[in-house]
């Protein structure tokens, strides 16, 4: 199947797509602030360059994008054009996702990851429970966690 638009717009409309301060991550960076939470963003010193880090708590939260880290949910599919590439990069992605997250661990950090199907989309959860079970995360001592779409 061929692209809809032209390889200029194409660029133009991936080079729009942004890595830091997605939608779901200043949601949820809103609603751990209105609990009182205060944390660092993208500390790059850190593997993986986390979107929350939490250092009073030793935990830190990535909120990750369905398709760009290629979660097996209803809002990951794979692209028609170009298979090949798609396949190689975000299967790549994950690798180095599981690679950063092991560093981070062996680092003595906490880790949490928030998927972007559990803030939106039909299998969406409410953000009033997704902010309590990150909170109830964060002052706990379990070493990891995940929220996915129901």
């Amino acid at each position: 199947m061929t692209d809809i638009v032209d390889s200029k717009t194409r660029s133009r409309m991936m080079s729009g797509i942004r890595g830091k301060n997605t939608r779901p991550e200043l949601v949820i960076r809103k609603g751990l602030f209105a609990r009182g939470f205060r944390y660092r963003l993208h500390v790059s010193k850190l593997p993986g360059k986390p979107d929350l880090v939490f250092p009073k708590y030793k935990a830190v939260v990535f909120v990750h994008g369905c398709f760009w880290h290629g979660h097996d949910c209803p809002l990951f599919k794979w692209p028609s054009t170009r298979p090949e590439f798609w396949k190689k990069k975000i299967t790549r992605n994950k690798e180095i996702d599981g690679i950063n997250i092991k560093k981070l661990k062996k680092a003595g950090w906490r880790v949490f990851v928030v998927w972007e199907c559990a803030l939106k989309g039909a299998r969406k959860k409410p953000l009033e429970k997704i902010i309590n079970t990150l909170e109830k995360w964060i002052r706990g001592r379990r070493t990891d966690g995940e929220i996915r779409g129901e």
